[in-house]
């Protein structure tokens, strides 16, 4: 049985002019960076638009999601600011209900 979430974060990303399929690359190598994170336990690279983005995760707790964002993609996202995306905003939430993975 999935673990269940009471934490996540909604992260908005613009890409840049031009820079949509880097962005799109970017957010499928995030995966790799997360797969070493056990308290991230849900994530996922969403587009909204053409060159709107975003990633959504979940946690068992705020713990984990602190962790998760002081971690290699919380980095990851400062470091590409700028050059392939504006500043995102990301956005704490709580997990009211949920259907989680068999």
């Amino acid at each position: 049985m999935a673990e269940p979430v009471t934490a996540g974060l909604l992260v908005r990303i613009e890409a840049l002019p031009g820079r949509e399929k880097d962005v799109e690359d970017f957010l499928r190598q995030g995966l790799a960076l997360v797969q070493d994170e056990p308290a991230t336990v849900r994530w996922f690279a969403l587009r909204f638009g053409p060159s709107s983005f975003g990633i959504y995760d979940a946690f068992p707790d705020d713990s984990g999601r602190q962790t998760h964002l002081s971690g290699a993609v919380g980095q990851a996202l400062k470091d590409n600011t700028g050059v392939l995306f504006d500043q995102p905003t990301v956005e704490p939430v709580d997990v009211i209900a949920e259907k989680p993975p068999i």
